[in-house]
């Protein structure tokens, strides 16, 4: 394996303390040296002066489940500079579950039905080890997928054997390597769930030292009610929580920030939570008639039965055929939109919280994606630390490094020091900024120069190497 000294860098170890100049030397996969570093023969030296050399980026909201293993190269991760990715969220996973007939949505997110072919999660995790992506991942198991492989109906709670069989599938997935369990309660697959439900299957997690993470029942009026019932699990089980996405969604919230992260310092001061949150003022998900009203705008990113529909505005197409928003929803469906029903205020403070972590909850295969797919990790640090002033640079490094780190339990990453894995993000702290925008959401940021996943190059001069060292990473491995 080849060596190499990152020279003359401004190194942002994660941990939120200002940069400090240091050489920083990968050896054999692991952070060798930081500091002053001699010239080796053999190691390739890479002038890093007027760059930050920091750790990889770990996104903790993804669904790039199926992604790492039809696209293992994983571009539009890779060249934000994320070296780790955190799968199975929202309580849709690809595994453990096959699917004789086409799954119902949310999961039509993550494929179609030949995808769902992982009989245990073991059988997925061992995909990934056989033909490795080029980043990192950590998995979680979805509450929504043990349903299904559980359950003949999903519109009622789970009966005691359905709730065994759970907890089976679970427990297996656990042993497997899983990091927790994720839940969609939003969804129809979940939505009729009761607390009772997910609080038998979080004293499994806490058996297993594994954590809890949820897109909660309701992001809108009953906010904090879904906030209490997320906690009451951590609570009651003694486990973490960590709350998915956080925003307030509809006009009627706009401003409601200052209630939910007061909500979020009280009970962390009696449990442990975090939060994730993507630096838009847009969501995306299914198309659903319920959430049109709520929405100022409607873009549609796929369908199946218009796919020429994708990208453009639900009002232009409603328009164009001479009915209603929501029967132009109809008419779309099964597809996926973007809403813009948030408010920029309320986004900032949510990212302003010191405890929030960055996830990006991109759809790696919509026709038309959001545009935090592509953009999210440079668009915190260019606009919202560089533009807006809304943190130093050390610190939005800390929130996408060792704060998610030290959440997670990824021993080794998240932060630059000697014998740590090497994991490293260098980009150019005058220029970085995301270019993917909701008119063309695919577009590679700018001032990524080089990322490196377990010491070897898989980013470099603004495209991939082509190197796949990524690997499964396993729960307290």
């Amino acid at each position: 394996m080849t060596d190499f000294i990152l020279c003359g860098g401004e190194v942002i170890d994660g941990s939120g303390k200002p940069p400090f100049r240091a050489d920083v030397t990968i050896r054999e996969g692991l952070i060798a040296a930081v500091g002053k570093c001699e010239s080796r023969a053999g190691a390739r030296e890479i002038d890093c002066t007027g760059k930050v050399v920091a750790p990889g980026f770990i996104d903790t909201h993804t669904h790039d489940d199926r992604a790492l293993l039809v696209n293992p190269e994983m571009a539009m991760k890779i060249s934000q500079g994320v070296t780790t990715v955190v799968t199975g969220n929202c309580g849709i996973s690809l595994a453990p579950f096959v699917a004789k007939t086409a799954p119902p949505p949310p999961f039509d997110l993550l494929g179609e039905a030949d995808d769902f072919c992982y009989p245990r999660f073991a059988d997925y995790l061992a995909a990934l080890d056989s033909s490795p992506p080029s980043l990192n991942a950590a998995p979680l198991v979805g509450h929504s997928t043990l349903r299904l492989a559980a359950m003949e109906a999903l519109d009622r709670p789970a009966s005691t054997v359905e709730l065994a069989a759970m907890g089976e599938g679970l427990e297996e997935a656990l042993r497997a390597g899983a990091f927790g369990l994720s839940s969609g309660l939003y969804y129809p697959p979940a939505a009729c769930a009761p607390p009772s439900e997910i609080e038998a299957l979080a004293r499994l997690l806490a058996r297993a030292g594994a954590l809890y993470a949820t897109h909660m029942r309701d992001e809108g009026k009953g906010v904090l009610a879904s906030l209490d019932e997320s906690f009451a699990v951590g609570r009651k089980a003694k486990i973490p929580v960590v709350i998915s996405h956080h925003k307030l969604a509809g006009r009627e919230n706009f401003g409601r920030s200052t209630q939910t992260l007061a909500h979020f310092e009280k009970a962390m001061g009696a449990q442990e939570i975090g939060l994730d949150a993507y630096p838009y003022a847009a969501s995306s998900t299914i198309l659903q008639e319920d959430r049109i009203g709520a929405a100022e705008k409607v873009l549609v990113t796929w369908s199946k039965s218009v796919p020429e529909a994708a990208g453009r505005e639900l009002s232009e197409l409603a328009r164009e055929w001479g009915i209603s928003l929501e029967a132009a929803a109809q008419r779309l469906k099964p597809a996926g939109a973007i809403y813009f029903m948030m408010d920029e205020a309320d986004v900032r403070r949510i990212l302003a919280f010191p405890q929030t972590m960055i996830g990006s909850d991109g759809l790696p295969f919509d026709s038309h994606p959001h545009p935090r797919l592509w953009g999210t990790f440079p668009r915190v640090l260019g606009h919202y630390s560089r533009e807006v002033g809304l943190f130093s640079l050390a610190e939005a490094v800390r929130r996408m490094t060792s704060l998610p780190a030290a959440r997670f339990g990824l021993k080794g990453r998240g932060s630059i020091g000697p014998g740590l894995f090497a994991d490293i993000a260098v980009f150019d702290p005058s220029s970085v900024i995301d270019r993917a925008s909701f008119d063309d959401p695919c577009r590679p940021a700018l001032g990524i120069e080089h990322v490196f996943v377990g010491g070897r190059p898989v980013w470099s001069e603004e495209r991939p190497t082509g190197e796949r060292p990524g690997r499964v990473l396993r729960r307290g491995r």
